[in-house]
């Protein structure tokens, strides 16, 4: 980079920062503290279905043994459940248990509220295009 240009410090890194940690606080603020990798790997497993290990990584952009460590630790704490395929001994099952359930469905309520609050900041149709141009380009 020539050295006449400088580097703006509110690039959309630290903006989609910000926005992040209004949404970690939040998630953190809750009666049911999760890290917000915790949830994301929780809300990531289907409500009424189990996922295999191997998906689940793929659906949270994880390695397998990453998510595996994840999945552990969301056992211990009563999150998720493992289970043996009753087809395929060999493959594991996540599945959410009803404290999973509620824990989802809570914080899922609460980051809607989050985005209505930031829907009134800036209005409902520019928020609305905003979150498809976010989801546009996460999901490439």
């Amino acid at each position: 980079m020539p050295d006449d240009q400088h580097v703006d410090e509110r690039d959309v890194v630290v903006y989609l920062g910000l926005l992040m940690s209004q949404a970690r606080d939040l998630i953190l603020a809750s009666r049911h503290p999760l890290r917000p990798s915790q949830f994301r790997v929780i809300s990531m497993v289907p409500y009424d279905a189990g996922v295999s290990m191997t998906d689940l990584a793929e659906r949270v952009g994880m390695t397998k043994q990453g998510v595996g460590q994840f999945v552990s630790g969301l056992v211990e704490s009563g999150h998720l459940a493992i289970e043996e395929d009753p087809d395929d001994r060999r493959r594991r099952v996540v599945t959410r248990t009803q404290r999973g359930n509620e824990v989802t469905a809570e914080l899922a309520w609460m980051l809607e509220g989050l985005e209505e609050t930031w829907a009134k900041q800036v209005g409902e149709r520019r928020y609305a295009q905003f979150r498809r141009t976010l989801e546009e380009i996460a999901l490439r």
